[in-house]
């Protein structure tokens, strides 16, 4: 898929999108299969800005724990914290 220049020119879209690259490369080194996660994104204010993304499993009835949260700076895309599940 191709970006178009009104796509570039939306800097919320773009903005998030830097943020979710930030939080897949550290999901990636951490050995999540990014691919294969079902993948949530929240945008939360307490304590500045940021955005937490989730990764779990495709099929939470058949798997259960083992969920990634990476938090990252709407700032900077600096990865914050890092949660792993059960």
């Amino acid at each position: 898929m191709t970006l178009t220049k009104e796509d570039m020119a939306d800097e919320f879209a773009v903005s998030l999108a830097h943020i979710l690259a930030a939080a897949n490369r550290h999901a990636r080194q951490l050995g999540y299969d990014v691919s294969q996660s079902l993948v949530t994104i929240s945008q939360h204010f307490e304590g500045g800005s940021f955005w937490r993304i989730n990764y779990g499993a495709k099929n939470p009835v058949a798997q259960r724990g083992g969920d990634l949260i990476v938090e990252v700076n709407a700032d900077n895309a600096e990865v914050k914290r890092v949660l792993r599940g059960q």
